[in-house]
């Protein structure tokens, strides 16, 4: 059950109909619009766009109710031109719907408000004295000396037209929403641009997996919002950093350098493999070697 407990105020109210504020077809925003223009001093020259901010109605949703206003007869518009040659636009907001004539009728007897801003006067520019030399033409017909390609992001689309790996990279654009949820929104005008910059990554050695792993540590962290999410790959993808290759094994018997020279003791007094440094051709460590009588040594088997 619903109780309801209504207590008349007693000043500064406005009585409304029950038609006006349950109308079918006006949305609360509209409502709310029109009770507070209609619940303003009587002489009050406030535009309905001055009222939609106080209320806090955003521009979407005024200009959505302002529509329906008009529509069902409660607000009036026109444009007329005033004192001095300036055009007004002039608001009719009633608490009863109206016809266009009505409106006009009404706003024809409401005299126009006076021009209260002062008129700006023209400034003359001072004479002032020209420029040393003669003369010159302006240069048309070429570029400028700097390097326009400086501040462009976009690619010549024949450099990776012919690239095999380009399906790769548009499926890798088309899954970056899977990647990260500040990926989801990119621009689908963009995915040609991005595909063509991810091939210039797959084309120079690197994986799918290496332009994944880019783009998540250039992401914001914290849960900070990506407002341009296309921008940001463009950015991240733009400069194509050097793929490093792996060493090639050192020749011989693919030691470290620090192993190299060594030997296995061919001692039976090690859990585990022993490696000294010989100073000659012995076949055991020192520690092997000291031993009375030395230690049997294991078969060595033969080159």
């Amino acid at each position: 059950m619903i109780y309801r407990n209504v207590i008349a105020p007693s000043r500064a109210f406005t009585q409304f109909s029950h038609e006006l504020i349950r109308h079918p077809r006006l949305s609360s925003d509209a409502v709310r619009l029109l009770t507070w223009q209609l619940s303003l001093p009587r002489g009050a020259r406030e535009s309905l766009s001055a009222t939609a901010a106080r209320a806090r109605i955003g521009g979407c949703a005024f200009t959505r109710a302002k529509r329906q206003l008009k529509e069902e007869g409660f607000v009036h518009e026109r444009r007329v031109q005033g004192p001095g040659g300036r055009w007004v636009t002039q608001q009719l907001v009633s608490s009863t719907p109206l016809t266009s004539d009505q409106a006009a009728k009404f706003l024809s007897r409401t005299p126009l408000p006076a021009c209260t801003e002062p008129v700006t006067p023209q400034v003359v520019p001072s004479p002032r004295k020209p420029a040393a030399g003669r003369p010159t033409t302006p240069s048309t017909g070429r570029h400028p000396e700097e390097d326009l390609r400086e501040d462009t992001s976009d690619l010549p689309a024949e450099a990776v037209t012919d690239s095999p790996r380009l399906e790769e990279a548009r499926a890798l654009v088309l899954s970056l929403h899977l990647l990260s949820p500040a990926l989801r929104h990119i621009p689908p005008g963009m995915r040609d641009e991005l595909a063509r910059l991810a091939t210039r990554w797959l084309d120079a050695g690197h994986t799918s997996a290496d332009i994944h792993e880019h783009l998540l540590r250039g992401l914001p962290g914290g849960g900070t919002p990506v407002h341009r999410p296309g921008g940001l790959v463009r950015y991240l993808l733009r400069d194509l950093p050097s793929l490093a290759l792996p060493s090639p094994p050192a020749a011989g018997d693919g030691l470290s350098a620090r192993l190299r020279g060594t030997r296995e003791c061919s001692g039976l007094g090690h859990i585990q493999p022993m490696l000294f440094r010989p100073l000659a051709d012995e076949d055991l460590c020192p520690e092997c070697a000291s031993c009375t009588p030395p230690r049997a040594q294991r078969l060595r088997p033969s080159s």
